[in-house]
């Protein structure tokens, strides 16, 4: 078996508490019987793929209770799920794939969740997840025969189409886990092979995220040490135009899937729990500006 294909739905019961009389236990029951593979797409793509498969795993055990529970941004679950279609909506537009939910009349991201929310909100929370599930899978087929580094534009910003997905596959990840600490269950990460890609976006990501910040490290370079299944060793120029290859001045060693989450907008930098060497100064900036494209 593929390991996209472990939809995680037997790990959601460990650690987690389940009182005198829960339905849970029923529900997840039907969660497996219910439980669909990942999508078929292109190899790159195949992280986001098992995410959103692991993603509608967790929403087949969702009860009324689930569904109107705020998890985050003052979102209910429901209304995360369609944030997720709109942003995943927004995308197969970019490449020509099928787009579902109501015509777009916004193209950036917040416009268009505000748009696909105020549908959704009329419609039962199965009928989101349905359509969530469809539009993604819609746009994992329409990648199968397209380059990985065909450039395409989303909400303003023109990068090869792969690092879009990925930015796909980090936030259905994070917005995942966000649904399953909610409701007090814990959602596997993802298989080594998925994770270390979208580390390597993370790492590539930190040039703009300082100048986004407002600090300019043109002329500087980091060694990125990201330990764990996925994890690896970075050299990252700092300097958005930067190109060759420089003397790393600082050297950060973190836990992989932290470093992801962080970058997500997860975590505190200050508190960051990682080892620093060399530029303590410039360490401390990188993982201070590391949130800054996190949003909702």
């Amino acid at each position: 078996m593929e390991p996209v294909d472990r939809l995680y739905v037997d790990a959601l019961m460990e650690d987690a508490e389940v009182p005198a009389g829960s339905l849970r236990p029923q529900l997840l029951a039907g969660a497996r019987a219910r439980r669909r593979p990942a999508a078929p797409t292109a190899d790159w793509a195949r992280p986001y793929a098992g995410r959103v498969a692991a993603m509608d795993a967790l929403l087949a055990s969702a009860g009324d209770d689930d569904w109107s529970r705020v998890v985050v941004e003052g979102w209910t679950l429901q209304e995360l799920v369609a944030h997720l279609a709109a942003k995943d909506g927004l995308l197969a537009a970019a490449v020509g794939a099928p787009v579902l939910g109501p015509p777009i009349t916004a193209s950036d991201a917040l416009g268009r969740t505000a748009d696909v929310q105020a549908h959704e909100r009329a419609r039962s929370p199965e009928q989101t997840r349905r359509d969530w599930r469809a539009q993604a899978d819609a746009l994992c087929r329409h990648l199968v025969p397209l380059a990985p580094e065909a450039p395409a534009t989303l909400d303003g910003m023109e990068t090869a189409v792969r690092d879009h997905v990925l930015a796909r596959t980090l936030e259905t990840w994070i917005h995942a886990d966000d649904a399953a600490r909610a409701a007090g269950l814990r959602l596997p990460h993802p298989v080594p092979e998925h994770i270390h890609p979208a580390a390597d976006l993370c790492a590539r990501l930190l040039p703009w995220t300082m100048l986004l910040s407002g600090l300019d490290g043109s002329g500087r370079a980091l060694r990125l040490t990201l330990t764990g299944p996925g994890g690896g060793e970075w050299h990252v120029p700092l300097g958005v135009a930067d190109t060759g290859a420089r003397e790393p001045e600082a050297r950060i060693t973190a836990d992989v899937v932290e470093f992801c989450f962080l970058l997500g907008g997860r975590g505190e930098p200050e508190s960051f729990a990682a080892e620093l060497e060399g530029d303590l100064g410039l360490a401390r900036d990188v993982l201070r500006t590391a949130p800054a494209l996190a949003g909702p």
